[in-house]
């Protein structure tokens, strides 16, 4: 049983598994090289041979606990037939939403599309520095592809009202994203993936709706996860109701951002907690690492805890302090 699992399933809290949100990135020098020879993201995305490579960079290096799979949540509006651009600066860029072109999308075409990241996926699961270690697969939450989907672009500043507008689109939207969620999960389990991530990067956007558009859909992805017999972990980024959200959703395992007080969820959750610490103290020097660091390693003592940060690596943190933080939670006792 791998350090994950064995928190996830055992409740063992007398280790700290650890890996990190992007850990795949632009903060390692080896990635940065590639990347500079292939600037279409989704094209390296779909390269299987140098996403497996990237895949493996972060664990040849810090060997965490875990690999996760160099992908993007938005290869399911890509898959749909949505057209997708990654620009420098700006973020990604989707084309036009065709409902009537994207009803139409079967599940063998769309797995088709995908396929490089299932192979990826699965040359990955059969290396051999990644024994007793999890392959993480993930996808984003239905809304917060909902979002991308119809805001063609990163919701950053504000979410427009009009979204809500039109129920009917929104609802057969909603069904034909949560419908592909569940084949691109499935696929990737196939393919070796131990453990699923839901990411619900928008989550925080929501003041209402929330059961109607995160806990839900989320609810259902969870249920078909488990049913597949294969740990599921949620990260409702922004959320300011973990608790509720944990007692509804009920995922194995939730992933909590660097906003929320751990001292809080700590007395109001009892699965298993993973994240929390702020990116942005990697940027600083060790002692700070050290001390808060320290502060959620402390907190989760006594629970069932795996180390991560409360969003992804920053592209600027420098490989030292990586390697600093991964000694603090393997020699803390």
């Amino acid at each position: 049983m791998t350090p994950i699992q064995d928190c996830l399933i055992n409740k063992n809290h007398k280790i700290n598994p650890i890996w990190i949100m992007r850990q795949a990135g632009r903060y390692l020098p080896e990635f940065r090289e590639i990347r500079s020879k292939n600037p279409n993201f989704i094209k390296l995305c779909l390269n299987e041979n140098l996403s497996s490579e990237i895949t493996l960079q972060p664990i040849k290096r810090f060997d965490f606990d875990a690999a996760i799979i160099f992908s993007d949540i938005l290869m399911l509006p890509y898959g749909l037939g949505q057209e997708i651009k990654f620009e420098k600066g700006s973020g990604p860029k989707l084309g036009k939403l065709d409902l009537d072109l994207i009803t139409n999308v079967s599940k063998d075409e769309f797995s088709r599309k995908l396929n490089p990241i299932y192979k990826s996926i699965s040359n990955i699961s059969s290396n051999i520095i990644c024994k007793n270690k999890d392959i993480i697969g993930f996808v984003g939450a239905p809304w917060t592809i909902l979002v991308y989907m119809i805001n063609k672009m990163s919701p950053k500043k504000s979410l427009s009202k009009e979204i809500f507008n039109d129920k009917l689109f929104i609802n057969k939207l909603l069904s034909i994203i949560t419908k592909f969620l569940k084949i691109h999960i499935e696929n990737q389990i196939k393919a070796g993936a131990t453990i699923i991530q839901i990411f619900d990067s928008w989550a925080g956007l929501l003041e209402d709706n929330i059961s109607e558009f995160i806990y839900e859909p989320t609810l259902n992805l969870v249920n078909h996860i488990k049913k597949l017999d294969v740990p599921v972990v949620c990260f409702p980024r922004g959320i300011k109701d973990y608790k509720n959200f944990c007692e509804v959703v009920k995922p194995d395992m939730v992933n909590i951002d660097y906003n929320i007080d751990p001292k809080k969820i700590i007395k109001e959750i009892e699965i298993p907690v993973q994240g929390g610490l702020d990116p942005k103290i990697l940027l600083t020097d060790r002692e700070n690492l050290q001390k808060e660091a320290t502060k959620y390693l402390q907190i989760f003592k006594d629970h069932p805890y795996v180390f991560n940060l409360g969003h992804g690596i920053l592209p600027e943190t420098k490989i030292e302090m990586v390697e600093e933080l991964v000694k603090i939670v393997r020699d803390f006792k």
